[in-house]
């Protein structure tokens, strides 16, 4: 095994063609230079430097030696400099919805993911009680949530408009009792929904369960129930029911960003790229 700390010096001297000059550049002193070069070569068993001339030049066996303990180096130098950004960078937790995950994160994590090969980035994407709770515990740097309100101590909160939607083609609205297309138990669209229905004196049932929402828009579409969905979801396919279908107006959904403190440099990335696209969201809506 050749040990870099030799193999600095006797560069060193080749490129100086002097014990003094080459001391002074590696902050040593001659002596201790001369005696790491006689270490390299008693190590190899052979002559590396020609001292009997003005100069000190390799001998051949020197000059072969010489581009193997650059490359050496080199490679020893690209290995930590690999190394140092991978730990420097780490690993980046992001939660966000399962409504939002797919349907406009997807480009900009993909190119995320591209320009900071070094962040091994891990999604996930579920309801957004779980969600929340997980991110309480630590389990993630960025949070993106749907929430009642605006939040306390969020990064950012933008509203998300919410509408009632119908099948076009089978409309669903004046069955009996009502057939909803819902999330599951605890999504934040299902409570909301339930709880104004409730209050308003609505016969309901629900119809069709879905974590996806391609499947609940699908199934909206196809006229197993109303359902109350973001603004930007809406299709062809599906109509939105307006004020005068005695359905009660839902307000107050936002769209909340959280943010541990001392993210790393691609997390603030991150975040700001996240924080650009829910204000396009919110401008658009």
């Amino acid at each position: 095994m050749f040990d870099p700390i030799l193999l600095r010096s006797f560069i060193a001297v080749v490129d100086c063609a002097n014990f003094t000059r080459a001391a002074q550049r590696l902050h040593l002193t001659q002596s201790t230079v001369s005696q790491q070069i006689r270490r390299l070569e008693d190590s190899l068993g052979c002559k590396l430097l020609d001292r009997e001339q003005r100069r000190v030049m390799p001998t051949p066996e020197g000059e072969r030696l010489l581009a193997y303990a650059r490359r050496i180096l080199a490679l020893q130098e690209e290995a930590r400099d690999v190394l140092s950004n991978l730990k420097s960078e780490g690993v980046l937790r992001l939660g966000v919805p399962e409504d939002f995950a797919a349907e406009r994160l997807m480009p900009i994590l993909a190119q995320f993911g591209l320009e900071h090969p070094g962040v091994r980035l891990e999604v996930t994407s579920g309801l957004g009680p779980d969600l929340m709770r997980l991110y309480r515990q630590g389990e993630f740097d960025l949070l993106l949530v749907k929430q009642m309100g605006p939040g306390t101590d969020c990064l950012g909160c933008w509203p998300e408009r919410m509408c009632w939607v119908d099948s076009r083609s089978t409309p669903a609205l004046r069955r009996e009792p009502l057939p909803l297309v819902a999330f599951p138990v605890d999504g934040l669209y299902r409570n909301e929904m339930l709880h104004h229905l409730e209050m308003g004196g609505w016969n309901w049932r629900i119809s069709y369960s879905s974590a996806s929402l391609a499947s609940v828009c699908a199934a909206v579409a196809a006229g197993l129930g109303i359902s109350l969905l973001p603004e930007r979801v809406i299709n062809a396919q599906h109509k939105v029911l307006e004020a005068d279908s005695g359905l009660p107006d839902i307000q107050g959904v936002f769209l909340a960003l959280y943010g541990l403190q001392g993210l790393s440099h691609a997390g603030n990335l991150l975040k700001l790229q996240l924080v650009t696209l829910c204000e396009t969201l919110a401008a658009r809506g």
